[in-house]
């Protein structure tokens, strides 16, 4: 149906000749389409685009009304999106106060420090995602560490699934060398192997204590408030459009109570959260939840049409699923050397879940970080695939870090695609390779690879905490991401990694325009600038096809549109876009 309206909508345009509302001419119109071909002008009626192509041909659209606006030679793309965001909840991270960046142990420890000034003793310090990857140190604090920065208040510094605990804190929980919780699947203690005393690294702490509310709680309308600030420093970074990777329901009635109210400035898909460790009553239960809300009916705007489990831990803690050990490790404090990661759903209730998402119409994907994982979720989406083909449902791999020749051939077979973060490359390649090595890291996000394969792959962020790209945790700069993908080079390292998995600056491009909206079963209604498209466009300020390589990292991008209307810079927008939306501060406006 939906491309019945575009043909009509084009038949009618063709029939009539009415005059465009917006036309960006003499520029670089990087289409994206099937050839990569360029334009000169774009012209956009409505929400949609009428007509590429030559500047002269383009401008008999021109009409009284038409508002055109001179590009001087700018180079244009698709919007671009994020496969991969937490939206809702990384806009409420600082929503009590403000977090600093933390490099080292002693930047931890400083703000442990401060946050026992403020807390009243007894009070709970939580410390969320600084992952120990991304520390000087590249180990986590120690539970003497944490007890002499706060000796009168329980602290937990939380990387994800894993925490490094003070002694408060593991009484709180129960924890001491002679008392030994039931470790559940996919939950350890770590001890000292000399003593048997707790090193206070949980991981899957969550098993064992219930995370603490801490700092000001907000309202719903607060959190709506903290959204449409987070969207809107998205348009600034030339996003317009995101996949929300992990919904509650709470996060749903965010998204529909934006769309109700016209305050959307982000094309939003949702995936809602599955546990697939319930029976399998309770599973499908959670399914037709999602299947049965209205916003399950396709809008482009907001659509409900994902499902998400977490099979395995994290690279960024020591907990992903690997299928060779991780080996003893300090930087990640392992001590079994046969330890080989988390997992934490096994093969029969993976199998349902996949199963029944893609029987009831849901994308269905798992983290899954590690090789292990990346095989365990492919033997499930095999499985289903006997009973009936899985390709038209784009089963999806969300992280994939670690893969292999036999998976991507797996993928390519079955037609599953694949949600990863370039970021993780720059942020954490210099500390994998500490732990692994070269030649372990040979298939360490395989881009090229994934290209070769015909794997269809997206670029997202996985975008957790705090406003701003470059200083979120995990940056939702997109131009950042593509130069990771073009560089393959580690922080705090001088020489590449894998230089042989180096996309081109076409397959950069579409890693965040053509290949996510086929991640979101969107590629024949945006992720190129076609006729019949919807007008999501963005103006940077520099040819990303012919500047230096090091430049695209910071490009900055100078206009964005959401169908045909400019949502970035905001003050332009003549009424557009969310009421009341506040301008973001100086210091959090862009990018660095």
């Amino acid at each position: 149906m939906a491309m019945l309206a575009i043909l009509a909508f084009l038949l009618a345009d063709a029939v009539f000749g009415q005059p465009a509302d917006l036309i960006l001419r003499r520029g670089k119109i990087v289409t994206v389409d099937a050839r990569f071909s360029l334009a000169e002008a774009v012209a956009v009626r409505g929400e949609r685009i009428v007509e590429v192509g030559a500047d002269a041909a383009v401008l008999r659209r021109r009409g009284p009304a038409t508002k055109v606006i001179d590009l001087a030679g700018k180079t244009v793309l698709p919007g671009l999106i994020d496969s991969h965001v937490h939206a809702a909840s990384a806009s409420m991270f600082e929503f009590d106060h403000e977090i600093p960046d933390m490099e080292t142990i002693a930047d931890v420890l400083a703000y442990v420090r401060a946050r026992a000034q403020a807390t009243p003793p007894g009070g709970w310090i939580v410390l969320s995602q600084v992952f120990i990857t991304r520390l000087r140190e590249q180990r986590y604090p120690t539970r003497a560490e944490l007890d002499q920065a706060a000796p009168r208040h329980p602290v937990i510094f939380r990387t994800g699934p894993d925490a490094s605990l003070n002694s408060r804190a593991l009484a709180e929980a129960g924890i001491t060398r002679d008392k030994h919780p039931k470790e559940h699947a996919g939950a350890k203690i770590e001890r000292d192997p000399a003593t048997g005393e707790p090193t206070g690294i949980l991981r899957s702490w969550s098993t064992f204590l219930s995370r603490p509310a801490v700092g000001r709680q907000p309202t719903f309308a607060d959190r709506m408030a903290r959204l449409r600030m987070l969207l809107a420093d998205y348009n600034a970074a030339g996003i317009t459009s995101i996949a929300e990777r992990d919904c509650a329901q709470n996060d749903v009635e965010l998204y529909r109570e934006l769309k109700r109210r016209g305050e959307l400035t982000c094309r939003v898909f949702l995936n809602y959260h599955i546990d697939a460790n319930q029976p399998e009553e309770k599973v499908e239960e959670q399914l037709l939840k999602a299947v049965r809300d209205p916003l399950h009916q396709y809008s482009n705007l907001v659509w409900l049409r994902g499902a998400k489990s977490y099979l395995d831990g994290g690279m960024l803690t020591g907990s992903a699923y690997l299928r060779e050990p991780w080996g003893v490790s300090k930087i990640y404090a392992i001590t079994d050397p046969e330890y080989r990661g988390l997992r934490y759903i096994d093969p029969e209730p993976l199998y349902r879940a996949a199963r029944l998402a893609l029987k009831h119409g849901l994308q269905f994907t798992t983290h899954s970080v590690g090789d292990g994982a990346v095989h365990a979720m492919l033997d499930a989406y095999e499985r289903v695939n006997r009973e009936f083909p899985v390709r038209e449902h784009r089963p999806c791999i969300t992280h994939a870090n670690f893969m292999s020749p036999e998976a991507l051939e797996r993928m390519a077979r079955i037609g599953v695609v694949a949600d990863l973060q370039p970021a993780w490359l720059e942020r954490d390649g210099a500390t994998l390779r500490k732990q692994f090595g070269d030649a372990r890291l040979r298939f360490f996000q395989p881009y090229q690879s994934l290209f070769a394969a015909g794997v269809t792959v997206g670029g997202g962020s996985d975008h957790m905490q705090k406003i701003g790209p470059m200083r979120s945790i995990n940056p939702y700069q997109p131009f950042f991401g593509m130069w990771i993908t073009l560089a393959r080079q580690p922080r705090w390292t001088d020489q590449p990694l894998h230089p042989e998995e180096r996309l081109t600056r076409e397959q950069a491009i579409r890693l965040y325009t053509a290949n996510n909206a086929f991640l979101t079963f969107e590629e024949k209604k945006k992720g190129s600038i076609e006729p019949g498209k919807l007008a999501d466009l963005i103006v940077l300020e520099k040819d990303i096809l012919t500047c230096p390589v090091d430049e695209i990292k910071t490009m900055r991008v100078e206009r964005t549109f959401l169908g045909g209307k400019q949502v970035y810079p905001a003050h332009s927008r003549a009424g557009n876009g969310p009421a009341g939306a506040r301008p973001f501060p100086p210091d959090r406006r862009l990018i660095p």
